[in-house]
């Protein structure tokens, strides 16, 4: 685990009575300081510009008023890449779960979730970068199930190895050792698969690319 003694942690739900709840709840957690709570995506991206110390993790409400937990992890993902993120949803749904870590987040947790549950969640994603509980690990396994191919997806050799590679934990840079090319020209495969199967991460290029058959793991 990483050196750091204390991390610091933001709330964002449009519940007081929720926020305050974790506020509570996380403060007697050992290595971890809540530093504010944010009642939306907007209310945070104004208190991240107005203080000078940032979060390490977030826990992000899914639904809410004003700037829901997608666009707000967007923005994230955007500006803030190495902030770690778990969702927070009272909802299960299969389609929730997968766009939110699609669009980057570090892990999905449901607001029942037990204390000590949650301590784990925290302790793993900063230890480890993300955190899948059972379920959330079911829902990616029913996910990577294969489809038809859409005849209208057309890959080319580079392409597909590079989407092939995508699956295991080498870097880009690795990856472009790999395939014999610069790193440049593989953002720009990266770049174009991005933009064609309209996802926004490498987890939402690869589980696009299993969903529709196009790789195997």
């Amino acid at each position: 685990m990483t050196q750091k003694t204390d991390f610091n942690l933001v709330i964002v739900d449009d519940h007081l009575l929720v926020a305050d709840s974790l506020k509570m709840l996380i403060g007697m957690f050992s290595g971890y300081n809540v530093l504010y709570h944010a009642k939306n995506g907007l209310d945070l991206q104004h208190k991240m510009n107005a203080v000078k110390t940032q979060p390490d993790v977030i826990l992000l409400d899914v639904n809410m008023p004003v700037m829901n937990g997608y666009d707000t992890m967007e923005w994230l993902e955007e500006n803030h890449p190495d902030i770690k993120v778990l969702a927070l949803s009272m909802d299960d749904d299969e389609a929730m779960v997968l766009k939110m870590l699609s669009k980057g987040a570090n892990g999905y947790l449901l607001k029942d979730i037990h204390p000590e549950a949650l301590k784990v969640a925290l302790n793993e994603v900063m230890e480890k970068g993300y955190y899948h509980s059972y379920k959330v690990a079911e829902t990616l396994l029913n996910s990577l199930k294969p489809k038809e191919v859409e005849p209208t997806i057309k890959l080319n050799k580079n392409e597909l190895k590079l989407l092939q590679l995508s699956c295991s934990e080498l870097t880009y840079t690795e990856i472009a050792d790999i395939m014999c090319l610069s790193p440049k020209t593989v953002d720009n495969y990266r770049g174009e698969l991005f933009k064609r199967f309209n996802v926004k991460n490498r987890v939402g290029l690869v589980i696009f690319g299993l969903k529709n058959n196009l790789i195997s793991i």
